[in-house]
């Protein structure tokens, strides 16, 4: 079973704001030297024309799809002129939300339609918090492992059916774990003035520098209320006990009229405000931790491919950018995330129940704001736990997985990165969030002042990377390709926009039957 570990794949999306050299969020259209952001591999945008997406194909060896993600990277900042990407995964220095360009995918009808979706999340939750990065890191085990461990497990043949089933016992115990993320990798324990709403935001934040506003303990305020959640969606009950319950869940979420949502219903100046007034415009919309995934077809939707081919892959999203990294990830977190999806994968992994969910949600949302508070307690099967004590138990369960890893690949990376993290539960002053804080509070810098210095430094030291994964003359090729890819899509579109949209849901809609 050990040796079948040699066949993990791991790939990355990393967003990242394109900013001026003051740190004003560009105004700039995508560039196009850059290629199509509706049919680029590699790069793209996501809610705005200014949030840049960079995405590595699979890759077994972890530095691999880093020396990918480090070339897309310099490849950018080679086509950007004078902007630079932000580092963090708060924003900064945004005067108001008519600021955020919503991304332009052209004028096909899956270029609209990708536009229109933004549109709704700008009118639902606003542009704000669609201007938050993060870092996604998706994973998955070879069919050898899962024949492996099914064989030893006494279940039989590793079937597709069993694959996914293994898989949501994985996603379920990484929401019971999900807490140690933000703890170890958190890095937005601040924000700035303009990116809070009101007033009454700063009630419990303390200040520092001319605008920028923190809690004591706080390890990633990107994964709190005052980030990148959606309140709106906790009464969903989007259950991750079964394939067939996760699809069906979803699927209800997108077909329930949103009684708020249906102020934005129909045309406004003739121009459409959302795809429809559900409570979800399509599935992308539910925001989650993690995801289970399998590679969509032109048109096919996630639960249409989820339903016809089982799991494939699942996307970790509960990463801030790490600031201290140029690409927003370094290697040691490849390897201890390894070591920490597979204990999800191997540990015993009970069906959550409603309150065993809210548990998790409710253990995720302390750490997220006071993830550093000496005598921090979270909730483990109803009972009351210090978060040292678990983390340390969880700690001693890693690190013969991480030494079983150092064998198969003939290295002793897995172990090593898992004792840098161990260090973290130790010392809380060496998570990320901490030595961001000190920063501030020491320099009496602005997190934006801050941020702005990195994205100067970091820009100069990619302008001086060499391209060791791609070619430039290859990024340049795919750039050149994609455009002439939408430009094909483009005038193969022989439908109007409406009829297109009526079309798309009436047949999602037939799937969801």
């Amino acid at each position: 079973m050990a040796k079948s570990l040699k066949g993990i794949l791991h790939g990355i999306e990393r967003e990242a704001l394109r900013i001026e050299a003051d740190g004003s969020l560009a105004q700039t259209p995508h560039p196009q030297a850059l290629g199509s952001a509706l049919c680029h591999e590699h790069i793209t945008t996501d809610f705005s024309e200014a949030l840049m997406e960079f995405i590595t194909q699979p890759h077994e060896d972890p530095r691999q799809a880093l020396a990918q993600l480090r070339d897309i990277h310099k490849f950018v900042y080679e086509n950007i002129g004078e902007e630079r990407l932000w580092p963090l995964s708060m924003p900064c220095y945004i005067d108001c939300e008519d600021s955020i360009p919503i991304a332009d995918f052209g004028s096909s009808n899956v270029g609209k339609m990708k536009s229109l979706y933004r549109t709704g999340l700008k009118n639902r939750y606003g542009s704000m918090m669609q201007a938050i990065a993060g870092v996604h890191f998706n994973f998955s085990l070879p069919k050898s492992f899962w024949q492996a461990w099914s064989v030893a497990s006494g279940e039989g043949e590793a079937t597709q059916d069993k694959v996914s089933e293994a898989y949501f016992a994985l996603i379920r115990n990484y929401r019971r774990f999900c807490w140690l993320i933000p703890y170890l990798y958190g890095a937005s324990p601040a924000l700035c003035g303009s990116f809070l709403k009101n007033a009454n935001a700063t009630t419990d934040m303390k200040k520092l520098g001319n605008g920028t506003y923190y809690l004591p303990y706080a390890t990633s305020l990107r994964m709190s209320d005052l980030g990148y959640t959606n309140k709106a969606q906790s009464d969903l009950n989007i259950c991750y006990n079964q394939l067939d319950k996760y699809i069906s869940s979803l699927r209800k979420a997108i077909q329930t009229p949103s009684t708020d949502f249906a102020r934005y219903a129909g045309k406004k100046d003739g121009e459409y405000q959302q795809l429809n007034a559900n409570v979800l415009q399509i599935e992308n919309e539910l925001y989650s931790p993690i995801r289970p995934k399998q590679p969509t077809r032109k048109l096919e939707k996630p639960t249409d491919a989820l339903a016809s081919r089982g799991v494939s892959y699942i996307e970790v999203r509960a990463l801030d950018v790490n600031p201290f990294c140029e690409v927003g990830i370094c290697l040691n977190q490849f390897y201890f995330l390894d070591v920490l999806m597979i204990y999800c994968a191997i540990c015993p992994s009970d069906d959550l129940s409603p309150q065993a969910f809210a548990e998790t949600d409710a253990n995720l949302t302390a750490v997220v704001k006071e993830g550093r508070k000496p005598g921090l307690e979270l909730s483990r099967n109803g009972e009351k736990v210090s978060m040292q004590d678990w983390g340390l138990q969880l700690f001693e369960d890693l690190m013969p997985i991480a030494a079983i890893l150092d064998k198969v690949h003939d290295t002793d990376v897995y172990s090593k990165a898992v004792s840098a993290e161990h260090e973290k539960l130790l010392n809380p002053d060496l998570t990320p969030s901490a030595r961001m804080l000190d920063h501030l509070i020491n320099s009496g810098q602005d997190n934006g002042e801050y941020a702005l210095e990195m994205a100067v430094q970091y820009k100069k030291r990619l302008a001086q990377h060499q391209y060791s994964f791609h070619s430039e003359a290859e990024l340049q090729q795919m750039a050149g390709d994609s455009l002439v890819q939408q430009a094909e899509d483009e005038a193969a579109d022989n439908q109007n926009f409406d009829e297109f949209l009526q079309g798309y849901f009436a047949y999602n809609a037939k799937s969801c039957a």
